[in-house]
C-alpha cells in the first residue's frame, strides 16, 4: 500500500489496558488491542510499542514517597504491561521481543538500540519497558526517545480522547478538534498533547505525532493506513 507507514512507534497508555475495570489488566481489552496490532503486523509494518503503567501505579499520586523510588515502581508497572501485551500478541500470531531499560534478564532483553532495529527488520514487534530507565521522565518521553533512536516515521499516540482540541472537550461541549496542527501552535496555545520534554524531542527530531482514540482499537489500523482520524501534530 502506497500511503502506509513502514515503521511506527505506538504509545499506549496503561489505563487503556484496564478497560472498564479502570485499574489492573482487562484481558478482553488487551486481546482486542493486540488483534488490531496483528492486522498492521500482517501488512508488514515494523512495530515498536511503548506502554505506560498508570493502570497499576501513578508516581505523581504517591504522596510523600521519594520521587525517584516512586518512578522506579512505575517503571516496573510498565514491565507488567509489556509482558501482558507480549503474551497477547504472541497468541495472536506475532513474533515479539520485550526490551527493558532496566536489566532483568530473566524476563526480558536489555534495551540495545541495534538489536531493537534488527528485530524490527525481521518483522518482530519490539515492546520497550521501563520508560527511559531514569526517574523524572515520563513514558511519553520514552516514546519520543525510542522513536528517534529507531528512526520511526511517526508516533501513534493511542489515548482516551479522539484528538487534540482547542479546549478540554470534557468541560467544554463546544471544543473544536484539530485535524492537523503544528508543534509551534501547540506550544503557543499550551495544548496538552504530551509532556513538554517529549514534545520538544519530537519537534527537534521532526517526528510527527498522531493523537487518536483507542476506544475503537481498529483505529490503529486506520492510523497506519493514514486514514483521516485523530489529530496530526507535525
Amino acid at each position: 500500500m502506497k500511503n502506509m507507514y513502514k515503521r511506527v512507534l505506538i504509545k499506549l497508555s496503561g489505563e487503556a489496558l484496564a478497560g472498564d475495570k479502570k485499574t489492573g489488566l482487562d484481558n478482553e481489552t488487551v486481546h482486542k488491542i493486540c488483534s488490531s496490532i496483528k492486522k498492521i503486523y500482517d501488512l508488514g509494518t515494523e512495530i515498536a510499542i511503548v506502554v505506560g503503567g498508570g493502570n497499576f501505579w501513578r508516581g505523581r499520586s504517591s504522596g510523600d514517597m521519594d520521587r525517584t523510588r516512586a518512578d522506579h515502581i512505575g517503571m516496573l508497572a510498565t514491565v507488567m504491561n509489556s509482558l501482558a501485551l507480549a503474551d497477547a500478541l504472541e497468541q495472536a500470531g506475532c513474533d515479539v521481543r520485550v526490551q527493558t531499560a532496566i536489566a532483568m534478564q530473566q524476563v526480558a532483553e536489555p534495551y540495545i538500540r541495534n538489536r531493537a532495529v534488527r528485530h524490527l527488520q525481521k518483522n518482530r514487534v519490539v515492546i520497550f519497558g521501563c520508560g527511559t530507565g531514569n526517574p523524572f521522565f515520563s513514558t511519553d518521553t520514552a516514546a519520543a526517545l525510542r522513536a528517534a533512536e529507531i528512526d520511526a516515521q511517526i508516533i501513534l499516540k493511542a489515548t482516551m480522547v479522539d484528538g487534540v482540541y482547542d479546549s478540554d472537550p470534557h468541560k467544554n461541549p463546544n471544543a473544536v478538534r484539530y485535524q492537523t496542527i503544528s508543534f509551534d501552535e501547540v506550544l503557543a496555545k499550551q495544548l496538552a498533547v504530551m509532556d513538554m520534554t517529549a514534545f520538544s524531542m519530537c519537534r527537534d527530531n521532526k517526528i510527527p505525532v498522531l493523537v487518536f482514540s483507542l476506544e475503537d482499537p481498529d483505529n490503529i489500523l486506520r492510523a497506519v493506513k493514514q486514514e483521516n482520524i485523530g489529530t496530526l501534530v507535525k
